[in-house]
C-alpha cells in the first residue's frame, strides 16, 4: 500500500450533499491503495442517481497501461429498489489478453468470479450483483495488415454495498477489492503474501502505450 489517493468530481442537485454520501466520499478519497495504480478524478454521470462521485484508475509500468477502470458511487436517498438499498456502485475494467486467452470458453465466467472474488476476500458484504464480460478481437487489414491481431477483456458491472454505522458503507474497502480486480486482470502479483484475491494472469499480450 501507498499515501492515499484522491479521486472525485461529485454531482449532486445542489446545496450541500446528505451527511452518508459526504462520509462515503471522504472514505473513497482515504483509501490506501497499491503504488502500481493511479486514481484521477473524472466527472460523474448525472442522470443515474441524485447524487454521484466518479474516478477512473489505471495499472501503470513506467510509462505504460496495464488495465484502466472506472468507478462510480450512486447515491439515491429515497433508496432504489433495483439496489435493494440507497448506495450503488458501478464500474468498467478493460485489459489487452493474447488471443489463445481470449478465445477460452470459460474467462467470461473466470472474470466475474474475479470480481466477486475481489470483494468477498476483503470480508466485503454486498448484494444484486448484475453485469457483462465482452470479449472483443480486432484484426488488421490493407495498409494496417502489420499490426498484430488485439483481443480484450471488458467487465462491466454493479453492486449494491451493504451500509454500516449511520447508513454508510465502507466505500475505502471496496475501492481496495476493486484495484484488486484491476490488478488481477492487468497480471500483477499478489498484493501481499498469502492474498488469493488477486491471480497472476499468463500469457499477457505486452503493455499498451499510454
Amino acid at each position: 500500500m501507498d499515501e492515499p489517493k484522491e479521486a472525485g468530481d461529485t454531482t449532486g442537485p445542489g446545496g450541500t450533499p446528505p451527511l452518508p454520501f459526504r462520509a462515503a466520499v471522504d472514505a473513497l478519497r482515504g483509501a490506501r491503495l497499491r503504488p502500481q495504480i493511479e486514481v484521477e478524478p473524472t466527472p460523474a454521470p448525472k442522470r443515474l442517481a441524485p447524487y454521484a462521485h466518479a474516478l477512473e484508475a489505471a495499472v501503470v509500468d513506467g510509462e505504460d497501461d496495464l488495465a484502466d477502470g472506472r468507478l462510480v458511487l450512486l447515491y439515491d436517498p429515497a433508496g432504489h429498489d433495483a439496489w435493494r438499498g440507497t448506495f450503488r456502485l458501478v464500474t468498467l475494467v478493460r485489459a489487452e489478453l493474447e488471443s489463445e486467452m481470449a478465445a477460452d470458453p470459460l474467462l467470461p465466467d473466470v472474470c466475474w468470479s474475479w470480481l466477486t472474488g475481489a470483494l468477498t476476500a476483503r470480508g466485503l458484504a454486498f448484494g444484486e450483483p448484475s453485469g457483462t464480460v465482452t470479449r472483443a478481437s480486432s484484426h488488421y487489414f490493407g495498409g494496417l495488415s502489420e499490426r498484430p491481431s488485439a483481443s480484450q477483456i471488458e467487465i462491466r458491472a454493479s453492486w449494491t454495498p451493504r451500509e454500516g454505522l449511520g447508513g454508510v458503507p465502507d466505500t475505502a474497502a471496496h475501492l481496495v477489492a476493486w484495484c484488486d480486480l484491476l490488478a488481477q486482470v492487468a497480471g500483477l502479483p499478489p498484493a501481499a503474501p498469502g492474498d488469493a484475491s488477486v491471480v497472476t494472469l499468463p500469457q499477457r499480450r505486452g503493455p499498451q502505450s499510454r
